[in-house]
């Protein structure tokens, strides 16, 4: 599909102007293609087949695409719905004079609607990075929901986990999007009751930069982490821990160095999934959505045990392993008969790892960068589970990973484009995407999770 210019055309290259565009396919990122006079406009709020006027937010004459936000839409496609939050309603914050929050990008889109575009962004990025058309069991067009009967089908409420700035006055807020305006906060939809319960937005905030919050969805004590401004004293600190209801744990936390120091309770957090109960500590890694631990592992073990690859006395790898999620059922389904090598790079999260996985003596634990663990100890893999960063794994790591000769590899990502990338280079290598499922663990943002299964060719 084209996107088409209207009328109205913006008259200079500064941010601010308004103009009235056509919206064209969706793209990866969160935002729609739009074009004015040849130029790319990449649009935030809008939804494919709309007239709308929008806000150019990014808007340099020598840049090579311009970003804008939608003010108001004057022909509104019918899969819009009214935005859930108003903070991050684009036609309410710039009507207050502001830009919309971020984190709720598609939360004027009915659900449906977004999954679809998903898969379409899945599909697109496989095609073009990867040169891949098919995929055996997935249908192109399917990213599947996660929930249960907390959300009532609304896609709110799954947050166990959020990320918040602090105002210069002190008040709880969040950044918009590519911009450091924060913006107070008096809700987070999308987090769980026992986040929103807090009441953060009551708390005088003045001292702090950041606050992490995590609460289980397993009912178990939450934490709030407070990372300092500088020169931010102690006391301080202490005082906003007070204001907070005791059964809360608080620490601070410096984001550089992972350092967590407790204030009141513990410095971590005990999840539960897949039968196993994990210590994570401080802002250490675990998925956000209350469904995805369950979600994820058992797609893996589905891929893996169906095709035959995991098994007991079976030789794996969990790699970008965290606090040992996928660890604990590999450890399970191989036995005191297999081994399992678990390697992270961050060394907190690794620690938690050890502690989760102590009495498993098949797991060796080892923290550390995964190119470097691999090259130190290699060894034959029956099958690999592979969840890196955002960033993807890459072409060095791929490519050691081709070369230990596993026979099935899971591969666990949060990024369509890092994950099509990656999965070009493994088909360089002879190697097939045999298997794929989609998951929409971010509902109301452009974010979504997918399980693979990488094979060698024939």
């Amino acid at each position: 599909m084209s996107a088409k210019t209207q009328t109205e055309p913006a008259t200079t290259g500064a941010a601010g102007t308004e103009t009235v565009l056509e919206i064209g396919p969706v793209a990866h990122g969160g935002h729609c293609v739009a074009r004015h006079e040849g130029r790319v406009i990449f649009v935030r709020h809008g939804i494919p087949g709309e007239k709308v006027r929008v806000r150019l937010t990014d808007a340099e004459e020598k840049a090579k695409f311009w970003r804008a936000d939608v003010v108001e839409v004057l022909a509104p496609s019918p899969d819009r719905v009214d935005h859930f939050w108003h903070a991050a309603d684009p036609a309410r914050a710039w009507d207050h004079g502001h830009p919309p929050v971020g984190g709720a990008e598609f939360g004027h889109i009915s659900l449906a609607r977004q999954r679809a575009l998903k898969a379409e962004v899945l599909a697109e990025q496989l095609r073009r990075l990867a040169g891949v058309e098919d995929v055996p069991g997935w249908a192109g067009d399917t990213v599947e929901a996660v929930g249960g009967t907390h959300d009532g089908g609304s896609g709110l409420g799954w947050r166990t986990r959020a990320s918040f700035s602090v105002t210069p006055a002190g008040k709880l807020g969040m950044h918009a999007h590519r911009s450091g305006h924060i913006v107070p906060v008096r809700e987070m939809p999308l987090a769980t009751d026992a986040i929103n319960n807090l009441r953060l937005w009551d708390i005088d905030l003045q001292g702090v930069d950041r606050v992490e919050v995590a609460a289980p969805a397993n009912g178990s004590r939450p934490l709030v982490l407070l990372a300092p401004a500088e020169g931010a004293k102690p006391k301080r600190l202490g005082a906003i821990a007070s204001q907070l209801p005791g059964e809360v744990s608080v620490a601070a936390f410096g984001p550089a160095n992972e350092e967590v120091r407790q204030l009141r309770g513990r410095t971590w957090v005990q999840e539960t999934a897949a039968g196993h109960e994990y210590r994570v500590t401080g802002a250490g890694f675990w998925q956000i959505h209350r469904g995805a631990p369950g979600t994820l592992v058992g797609s893996v073990t589905e891929f893996l045990q169906g095709g035959g690859f995991l098994h007991p006395g079976a030789v794996v790898a969990d790699l970008y392993a965290g606090a040992g999620l996928f660890t604990a059922v590999l450890a399970d389904a191989v036995g005191e008969t297999g081994s399992v090598l678990s390697v992270e790079g961050s060394p907190g999260t690794s620690r938690d790892a050890r502690k989760n996985l102590h009495a498993a003596p098949q797991v060796e634990i080892v923290q550390g960068r995964v190119e470097r663990v691999l090259h130190r100890k290699p060894r034959d893999f029956d099958a690999l589970i592979l969840d890196p960063p955002r960033a993807g794994a890459g072409k060095s790591v791929v490519n050691q990973l081709v070369a230990a000769h596993p026979r099935a590899i899971a591969y666990v990502s949060c990024d369509p484009a890092s994950f099509a990338r990656d999965v070009g280079y493994f088909r360089t290598a002879g190697w097939e995407l045999s298997a794929l499922r989609a998951f929409d663990l971010y509902p109301h943002t452009h974010h979504l999770e997918t399980v693979a299964l990488l094979t060698p060719g024939p």
